[in-house]
């Protein structure tokens, strides 16, 4: 994978995007810790990780916390939080005990990613087509008439939350909480993932055949294209990132 090696020294928030002093969006009261603003940390986790996935943070940038902390308008405590649950979440990694850097994937991270999808997402699918309801499945046609939308418009960064949210729903229908803990804790490496490597074959086809399968209760129909997806996926993301 391309990247800025671990010795990079770039600012956060300047790192691919060529902008700076641009805040992220905070909810009006959240820094100055007003009721309904929400655990800052968590707000500058879900910063820092948006761009991490869509590239503005590019793997070898380092994260310093002084210049975080003012960027969102919190104090350092937060921001340190923050870095910490992106560290378990593998998107950060620490080089030294004060130098904090943006993850570089290898071939082995990204096997044993799709290794975690091919067991837990055919699981879920599986699962969603069991326990289905009218209810879901219409929300599940939004949000693939969504990502169709981004598709077509040629939005990258819209096509990939659209993706990340029609599989999070059908995590979610599976009714299986340590299922969706679990899929939870990899969320920024697979959005990552959805953004870098096209799907096979025609864009959507397979989320279409997938929703299908899962609203007929066809179990095992829809668990059979899971895999035959997530193994496609893996081919490609190899190729297109380790040339392999």
């Amino acid at each position: 994978m391309a990247g800025a090696g671990p010795g990079a020294e770039t600012a956060p928030g300047a790192a691919g995007s060529g902008r700076t002093g641009t805040r992220p969006p905070v909810p009006a009261g959240a820094a100055a810790g007003e009721p309904g603003g929400g655990r800052l940390c968590d707000l500058v986790c879900d910063g820092l990780r948006e761009r991490i996935v869509t590239g503005r943070l590019r793997p070898g940038d380092r994260l310093v916390e002084r210049e975080l902390a003012a960027e969102f308008g919190v104090s350092r405590v937060p921001v340190r939080e923050a870095i910490r649950m992106l560290l378990g979440e593998g998107l950060l990694q620490a080089v030294s005990p004060r130098r904090i850097v943006v993850r570089e994937l290898t071939r082995r991270d990204v096997e044993n990613l799709f290794d975690m999808r091919e067991a837990l997402e055919v699981l879920a699918v599986r699962r969603a087509a069991e326990h289905r309801t009218d209810i879901e499945l219409r929300t599940l046609s939004r949000l693939l008439v969504a990502s169709r939308t981004a598709a077509a418009a040629g939005d990258p960064e819209r096509l990939a939350r659209a993706d990340a949210a029609f599989h999070a729903r059908i995590v979610r229908m599976s009714r299986n909480e340590l299922l969706v803990d679990t899929l939870d804790t990899l969320e920024g490496r697979l959005r990552w993932l959805f953004r870098q490597v096209e799907e096979p074959g025609p864009r959507g086809e397979g989320q279409r055949l997938l929703y299908e399968a899962i609203g007929a209760g066809d179990a095992e129909g829809a668990a059979r294209i899971a895999l035959a997806r997530v193994r496609a996926s893996r081919r490609v993301a190899l190729r297109v990132l380790f040339d392999a």
